[in-house]
Order: C-alpha cells, then sequence, then structure tokens
C-alpha cells in the first residue's frame, strides 16, 4: 500500500472514530441541554442534532493527516463554516419567518433583513472563500497570479459554498444526505491527490453516523449537512482539475436553481431506483408519519 492509500486509510479511520467519540460526549453533556437541540423529524418523532457536531469534528479530527498545513487549514475553514453557521440555524432560526430557501435569504438581505439562514448564506460563502484561497494549487496549475488566480479562487469558493448548500437540501429524509455525499466522495477518495483524504474522511464519518440517522434518533441538521457538503466541495477543490470544478458548479448551481420549482424528494419517489438506494438501511415509514423532517 502506498503513501497516498495509508493517508486515504488512516483519515477515514480517524473520522469514523473521532465522531462517535464525540457524539458521546455531547451528549453527555450538551451545550445548553438535550432539550435545546431535540427536533422533531418527517415523522413526528423526536430526534437530536447533536449528530451535526459530531460529524464536523470527525471531519476536522482528520486533517492530522492531511497532505500539507495548507490542505488541512482549508478543510477546516470549511467544515468549521459550514457547521458553525449551520447550528446557528439549527437554534436560532426564526420559524415564523417566510424566508426560506436560498432565494428567500438572498431576498431578505437585499432587503436589509439578516436572518440566521441569510447569516449563514454570508457566513458559509465567506468560509468557501477563505479556504479556496489556502488551498494550494492543484498540481499542473501552476501559482495563482493576477486576475485569473482572483477567478479561480472565487470559483472555487463557490464550489465549497454551493456545495454545502446543495447537501443541506438533501438533508430532508433519515439517512439521504450521507449516502449522497458518499456516491460523490466515493470517487475522489479512489481518485487520490491532495482531495483524497478529505474524501475518504467524508465516508468514515458518514458510514458512523449512519446507524443513528438511519434508526431515527439523530439527525445532522444543518450543521452537519453543511458541514459535510463543505468538505466535499473542499475535496473537489483540492483534488479535481479546473475544468471538472467549473463542471462541478455549474451542475450544483442548476441543482439549487432547480430546487427552488422541483422537489427532489417527488423526483426520488417516482424514480424506483432512486427511491430504493433512498430507502436503505431506513425504519418503514409508519401510516401516521406523514411529517416532514
Amino acid at each position: 500500500m502506498n503513501a497516498g492509500a495509508v493517508r486515504r486509510v488512516t483519515a477515514a479511520v480517524i473520522a469514523s472514530v473521532a465522531t462517535p467519540v464525540a457524539r458521546g460526549l455531547l451528549d453527555h453533556q450538551p451545550p445548553g441541554g438535550q432539550a435545546r437541540w431535540t427536533r422533531l423529524n418527517h415523522a413526528g418523532e423526536p430526534v437530536s442534532m447533536l449528530a451535526g457536531p459530531a460529524v464536523a469534528a470527525g471531519l476536522l479530527a482528520s486533517t492530522v493527516v492531511a497532505p500539507s498545513p495548507r490542505v488541512a487549514a482549508a478543510l477546516a475553514v470549511a467544515v468549521t463554516s459550514g457547521a458553525g453557521f449551520g447550528v446557528v440555524d439549527d437554534l436560532f432560526e426564526d420559524t415564523s419567518s417566510r424566508d426560506k430557501g436560498l432565494r428567500g435569504h438572498l431576498r431578505a438581505l437585499a432587503h436589509g433583513r439578516v436572518s440566521t439562514g441569510g447569516l449563514k448564506v454570508l457566513g458559509i460563502g465567506a468560509g468557501g472563500l477563505l479556504a479556496a484561497a489556502l488551498a494550494p494549487p492543484r498540481a499542473g496549475e501552476g501559482p495563482r497570479r493576477g486576475w485569473s488566480g482572483v477567478a479561480d479562487v472565487v470559483a472555487s469558493g463557490a464550489v465549497i459554498a454551493a456545495t454545502a448548500n446543495l447537501v443541506n437540501l438533501f438533508d430532508l429524509r433519515p439517512g439521504r444526505a450521507w449516502k449522497v455525499v458518499a456516491l460523490a466522495a466515493a470517487p475522489l477518495a479512489v481518485a487520490g491527490g491532495a482531495g483524497a483524504p478529505a474524501a475518504a474522511a467524508l465516508l468514515g464519518a458518514g458510514w458512523s453516523a449512519a446507524e443513528a440517522d438511519l434508526g431515527e434518533v439523530d439527525m445532522l441538521g444543518d450543521g452537519g449537512a453543511n458541514a459535510l457538503g463543505a468538505a466535499l466541495g473542499t475535496a473537489v477543490v483540492l483534488g479535481a482539475p479546473r475544468g471538472v470544478r467549473l463542471a462541478w458548479l455549474a451542475g450544483v448551481v442548476a441543482l439549487t436553481v432547480a430546487s427552488e420549482r422541483v422537489s427532489f424528494g417527488g423526483v426520488i419517489e417516482r424514480t424506483p431506483v432512486l427511491r430504493e438506494l433512498d430507502a436503505w438501511g431506513r425504519r418503514p415509514v409508519s401510516p401516521s408519519g406523514a411529517g416532514r423532517r
């Protein structure tokens, strides 16, 4: 096994161990008490959002085996901003506000209203830009210089922030968000490169959190889903060539725009393969469970 493969396996193991350890510590002494972190899921049952910061802790722990300090810093900034601003939205969201979704948050910001959702958009966007600036240029692309370098950082920052937002849009049913992340992260982990350890860590952290998520004991919440998405976007920025990064950004933006009009859940339910994958490992839905997560 070469050094790159060892690094990937180690990152996955660290994340898979650190995530449940962090979850246990948080459960023992949750900030603000258990009730603050409890929400009703899609079936109207109480679940804990402590999985979100636990997953973020697992991803952060994996940075000790990053290929370089800049790679570690980029991943740490992305995950911290995604988890931090996501948790703020989880805990302090004004549920009476009608400014929902990315379009609603942007509209509120344009009118001078800063909701927790709007703060999350700004915070994760800024975190994405900083992470992109910290990330070393991909091998073969040369140093970033002039306006082209600025444009590259802005595009890469958008990849991180937009991916964080997109993954959060999938966190409407148990296990759905981490399954989407796993499908995207697996090829990045196998391909190698600077982003591969981050992708492998995503698989480890997600797998550790999966049982409680699918069992409807925990839910990722914005904190966990945004952290996973930000880490996935960072793995793309670190490991994919410029053309792939731009194509990824275009695809993520297109899906985000489509989500304002099309229900991802409806598409999944109408597509047999997606429906089966989405339901894999999840408890059967009871007739009374008519809510949405």
